[in-house]
């Protein structure tokens, strides 16, 4: 399981959410009631990856929504033999 340390709701209702995981980079962020994810290669930063190395997926914003999309990040990185 990817370690996220000091993430929560809260968290993401005021700030993205950046890290990486077994060659796998991720971004998080919220948006009224959506928490918007992307994951991207490494070694390039968000802003920096083209768009169409990204791939986004959206959850609810609710602590179940969260533990979803680290999940999913997980089983990406997983899946991809990153």
């Amino acid at each position: 399981m990817i370690a996220t340390p000091g993430l929560s709701i809260n968290f993401l209702k005021k700030e993205n959410y950046t890290g990486s995981h077994a060659g796998l980079r991720y971004y998080l962020n919220a948006s009224k009631d959506k928490l918007h994810v992307c994951i991207y290669p490494e070694p390039w930063c968000f802003e920096a990856t083209p768009d169409e190395d990204k791939q986004w997926m959206e959850f609810p914003l609710s602590p179940e929504g969260l533990e979803e999309a680290i999940e999913w990040i997980s089983k990406v990185s997983k899946d991809k033999n990153i």
